[in-house]
């Protein structure tokens, strides 16, 4: 029988009535995802005014930012160019111009001649004398503030005084309800700043502040505070509330690891005779130390019925494919299953020419084989591969995205790798995890990008961490040219005299096709600018709009050497191997991210060939680069060491870019710094493991307090 009709709105539409009911500033509080009393608590304050005291005129210095008190002694609304409201201020000691060119009569009213304000400003020098553009303006009288007056991170529809009042508000009741309470015991907490250096004249406090002594001083600060060691965030205050950060990440990750511990895996062995020694064998190249000790580093971990959780990071080109080649093969020496995901087809398509290279002969004699499954296959190759996958047929499996979805079931999943891990987002690596019931398969996650130190201590301390820090020998180094893009023609005159001797050549741009919106060489036009310039020579392009079939055509006609010129987005970044290309050019280079002009250059060089690459950098009007653009490419230019460049990069850049979608886009840090909090960081590191062996049910209260719903992200 049909339920009848309800009149009652959906379970949503009350909650939905009362976000409209809200007034505008209160849906910007929602929208900057200040809700609770604690989110408000937290929302510190950008910079700070100094409202404690009156500066005198005849005192002040030009380019001051200072709060005078005067009586209005002109006003006038001068037409002449610009409409504007231009004021006189006497405040005994001198007279100072206020400028407006956007002002309403209630201004004018407000600002009548006689009325004594209060304003605050910067003060220029004018023609007639200082002058202040737009300053904030009140009426004098009102009692001076005792403290300095905090400036938050504020929308559109959010005043500062609406939102001081609410931030104070906030405080108050998350104090009064316990909120602030301690969370980190004194015995770990007297450690919290052994290492540290005082700086900007305040010296690290021992005991350190508490919580909540940290968040009142710092909403609002006595007026002799050095405002250097504020806006450093180098005061102890400040640094109280990194420690607390940093500690709450390390907690998540350790009890993230401890979970894992007690989960169970197939423990996956190097069986004698198996195909871990015959690839061994079959290899026509010797492993070099590093992935021999990396290997060894991997195999204990299979070889335990705990999942293994480990990142395999190396330098482009450094021989990561052939680490997890060897790590498959003890999945399915001891009867399991191995998947290997990458971000793109390109990339998987690489993978699988290589392992099916190395392991078809060898599964063949099993009755097993390698399986490809994409989302663009055709529906009879998919259903072929998909049983294949079921019925255990299919040893080892590579693809895309397409490996973990929910129409795809593992016989026996032991082994899951991922290539350039930073990619996926945290809901697609969870999928891949939960392909095996029961038992959690070993998760192998490998990266191009090397990960700086201070990154690897905090925002990955929760993986085990194998670092292959050599390159197989034959790899020739990279000659890095940087020329101006009004040079252009040269470097296409250079290009046709190689390629016309039988090299290869890339040349990337950083889109498909003309943009009103981005001045940049297209993909598109070059091809065609190429395709005139050299005639009689095969010039091909690549790029992410392209059927599947006709990307793999076009690849597989520049690895056979049948085409000279690639032209392409930078869907080739990672994964392709071309030997004989020995020339890259990068356009726009100054567009790019430095990682990312890293990985664009470790496509050349792989060959026995002389191999160069040249960044192309258009001078903007002005005729200079930004200062991030120009730390770039001189790191380019300087160093060709992924670890260099890599910590360069998360100094240019944060740790954004490491990261990908850890966290679901969310920040992981919001107040610590990784360049400049190392010996918090170590803290931290020291005191987790320590915090949930004594103080279990502490360590729980700290971590909610600061992660809440991004716990789970983390075991991910």
């Amino acid at each position: 029988m049909p339920a009848a009709p309800s009149s009652l709105p959906p379970p949503d539409a009350a909650a939905k009535k009362a976000v409209r009911a809200l007034s505008a500033p209160q849906k910007a509080l929602r929208k900057l995802g200040l809700v609770r009393d604690m989110d408000l608590a937290l929302h510190l304050p950008l910079r700070y005014e100094d409202e404690t005291h009156i500066t005198r005129l005849r005192d002040a210095r030009e380019g001051d930012e200072v709060q005078i008190e005067g009586v209005v002694r002109h006003q006038e609304v001068a037409a002449g160019g610009r409409r504007q409201l231009l004021v006189t201020l006497d405040d005994g000691s001198g007279t100072c111009l206020l400028r407006f060119f956007n002002f309403y009569p209630s201004l004018m009213k407000q600002m009548a001649v006689g009325a004594r304000l209060r304003v605050r400003g910067q003060l220029r020098s004018g023609l007639a004398g200082p002058v202040m553009l737009h300053p904030a303006v009140r009426a004098a009288g009102a009692p001076l503030p005792e403290r300095l007056t905090p400036v938050y991170p504020a929308t559109a529809a959010l005043a500062q005084a609406y939102l001081r009042k609410a931030v104070q508000s906030g405080l108050a009741r998350a104090d009064a309800s316990g909120q602030l309470g301690e969370t980190v015991p004194p015995d770990l907490a007297a450690g919290m700043f052994a290492g540290l250096k005082g700086a900007a004249g305040v010296p690290p406090q021992s005991p350190p502040p508490t919580l909540r002594e940290a968040l009142f001083f710092l909403h609002q600060p006595p007026p002799d505070t050095p405002l250097a060691a504020l806006q450093e965030r180098v005061h102890p205050a400040w640094l109280r509330l990194k420690a607390e950060e940093l500690l709450a990440q390390q907690l998540s990750q350790w009890r993230a690891r401890q979970e894992r511990a007690a989960l169970a895996a197939p423990a996956l062995h190097v069986r004698p005779g198996g195909l871990h020694e015959k690839l061994l064998a079959a290899l026509p190249f010797a492993l070099t130390a590093a992935q021999r000790r990396v290997s060894e580093e991997i195999a204990r971990d299979l070889a335990r019925p705990q999942p293994m959780h480990r990142l395999l990071q190396g330098d482009v080109g450094a021989g990561k494919t052939v680490v997890a080649a060897l790590a498959a093969c003890m999945a399915m020496d001891s009867g399991w299953q191995c998947a290997l995901m990458a971000p793109t087809e390109i990339l998987a398509s690489q993978h699988f020419d290589k392992l099916t290279q190395w392991l078809a002969p060898l599964l063949q004699a099993r009755g097993q084989r390698v399986a490809w499954l994409t989302g663009s296959q055709k529906k009879k190759e998919r259903a072929a591969a998909l049983q294949a996958i079921e019925s255990g047929e299919a040893a080892l499996v590579v693809g895309t995205h397409a490996v973990i979805q929910q129409q795809v079931n593992f016989a026996r999943l032991g082994l899951a790798v991922i290539d350039e891990q930073h990619r996926f987002g945290v809901a697609q690596r969870l999928a891949l995890r939960q392909k095996l019931a029961g038992q959690e398969p070993h998760l192998l996650m490998m990266s191009a990008t090397p990960i700086p130190r201070t990154l690897a201590m905090s925002c990955y301390a929760d993986l085990d961490v194998s670092t292959l820090d050599e390159l197989p020998p034959g790899r020739t180094p990279v000659l890095t040219k940087l020329i101006a893009s009004h040079r252009r023609g040269e470097v296409i005159e250079r290009l046709h005299q190689q390629l016309r001797r039988g090299a290869q050549a890339y040349w990337v741009c950083p889109l498909i096709e003309e943009s009103e919106a981005l001045d940049l060489q297209s993909a598109t036009q070059t091809h065609a600018e190429l395709a005139a310039a050299l005639p009689g020579l095969n010039v091909g392009l690549l790029h992410s709009r392209m059927p599947a079939a006709d990307k793999k055509a076009v690849m597989d006609a520049f690895a056979s050497g049948q085409m000279a010129a690639l032209v392409s987005t930078t869907v080739i970044e990672v994964g392709v191997d071309v030997p004989n290309a020995s020339l890259m050019v990068i356009e726009h280079a100054e567009r790019f991210g430095l990682s990312q002009l890293h990985q664009l250059r470790g496509r050349v060089g792989r060959g026995s060939a002389a191999s160069a690459c040249v960044l192309l950098y258009e001078v903007p009007e002005g005729g200079r680069l930004g200062e991030v653009a120009r730390e770039r490419l001189k790191a380019m230019l300087e160093t060709h060491d992924g670890f260099e460049i890599a910590r360069r990069d998360l100094a240019l850049r944060g740790p954004g870019e490491f990261l990908g979608e850890r966290q679901s886009g969310a920040a992981l840090l919001r107040f610590a710094d990784l360049q400049q909090d190392e010996p918090l960081i170590e803290w931290a590191r020291q005191a987790a493991p320590q915090m949930l062996a004594r103080y279990p049910a502490l360590a729980g209260q700290h971590v909610q307090r600061w992660l809440g719903a991004r716990m789970d992200y983390l075991k991910a």
